[in-house]
């Protein structure tokens, strides 16, 4: 569950995803959901899932993330990796409204040695660079093997 992202500055991107080291051959294993604006505040789309390797067609997916505290879930099936986000808390009940979803079911790796990994990073920004510090309250992560 992560606190409204709204306030992060253009050249500020999160990301969660998931990362083998061992995983090369699988391009390590990565999926990930990503929430920024990537140097452009003019840009309506900010966040966005995605597979590894991000240049074939069809491995990211974006959407308009809204204000207010929501709830980011990956399941990932053999063949089959489904993504959500909800509006509020994982506590919220069930029905709660949907910002977006996707199911990938191509590209999907096989589980490896991979690790969940949280970055919150600048990116270059020559018109919008990074004026002060940013934070992001992730107030609940689960992992249900």
């Amino acid at each position: 569950m992560v606190r409204d992202t709204s306030h992060l500055e253009p050249a500020v991107v999160l990301s969660m995803h998931t990362f083998d080291e061992w995983g090369g051959d699988q391009h390590y294993h990565e999926m990930d959901v990503e929430i920024g604006h990537w140097g452009d505040p003019r840009r309506k789309k900010n966040a966005q899932y995605g597979i590894q390797p991000f240049y074939v067609p069809g491995n990211i997916i974006q959407f308009s993330e809204p204000t207010g505290t929501l709830t980011h879930t990956l399941l990932w099936e053999p063949g089959r990796a489904s993504f959500k986000t909800v509006r509020g808390s994982s506590s919220s009940p069930p029905g709660a409204p949907v910002v977006h979803e996707h199911i990938f079911t191509s590209g999907i790796p096989t589980p490896g040695q991979e690790f969940l990994e949280f970055m919150l990073y600048p990116v270059a920004s020559d018109k919008n660079p990074l004026q002060k510090s940013n934070e992001v309250v992730i107030e609940k992560f689960e992992y249900r093997p």
